[in-house]
């Protein structure tokens, strides 16, 4: 199983680290309230610890659960204490209405992420087109994924699989403003086609 450090103490925080401390994985949450950390690893017992804003993650994954418009500043301000990690970034950079993206044309808050991230980290795009009270239902769901560094995606994939989960790689992380993408189109469904957004987006195979 995986060291997972979390940074971020909202929703999909909180569900992505007591799935992952069912799944058998150490988990760390990060939170600029180092207070609030503290409770909510409290609160998710089962040995999960609080980590300390700023410092080096202990984790060998590192997930950016904060606003899409914070995920580059986070990085920055992290520099060099993310040597090494694995980062997978779950933001969807939606505009006001959660009709678009706010992210340039070719490009996704994941690519920026790796630019401004150490040279030996690794980004991976996942979870974004999962909806956090759906996760936190249980269940196997599909997570789609997307990097450029195939270890990262190994170890990724393990993770999402320790959740009872499916992942499916879609490809280098230029497909991550795919993945974005389809964050809106999960938002237009639960608005027309669903009505609803106890929904989630996968994949069958046919013959």
């Amino acid at each position: 199983m995986s060291g997972i450090s979390i940074i971020g103490l909202g929703q999909m925080a909180r569900v992505l680290a007591a799935r992952a401390l069912d799944g058998g994985n150490t988990v760390e949450v990060i939170g600029r309230d180092a207070a609030r950390a503290a409770d909510v690893a409290g609160t998710l017992g089962h040995g999960a610890t609080a980590g300390t804003p700023g410092a080096a993650p202990a984790g060998d994954i590192v997930v950016l659960a904060v606003p899409h418009g914070s995920a580059v500043p986070v990085v920055s301000r992290y520099g060099d204490a993310l040597a090494g990690k694995v980062l997978v970034d779950i933001t969807n950079p939606f505009n006001a209405s959660a009709t678009g993206v706010v992210t340039s044309d070719g490009t996704s808050v994941a690519q920026e992420v790796a630019k401004a991230a150490p040279a030996d980290a690794h980004v991976v795009k996942a979870f974004n087109t999962v909806f956090g009270h759906v996760l936190a239902k249980g269940g196997p769901l599909d997570v789609f994924i997307a990097g450029d560094d195939a270890q990262a995606k190994v170890n990724t994939a393990a993770f999402i699989q320790s959740l009872g989960l499916r992942p499916l790689d879609t490809g280098d992380l230029q497909m991550a403003q795919w993945l974005e993408g389809a964050g809106v189109l999960m938002m237009g469904l639960g608005r027309h086609g669903v009505g609803n957004y106890d929904f989630s987006l996968g994949v069958t195979v046919t013959d």
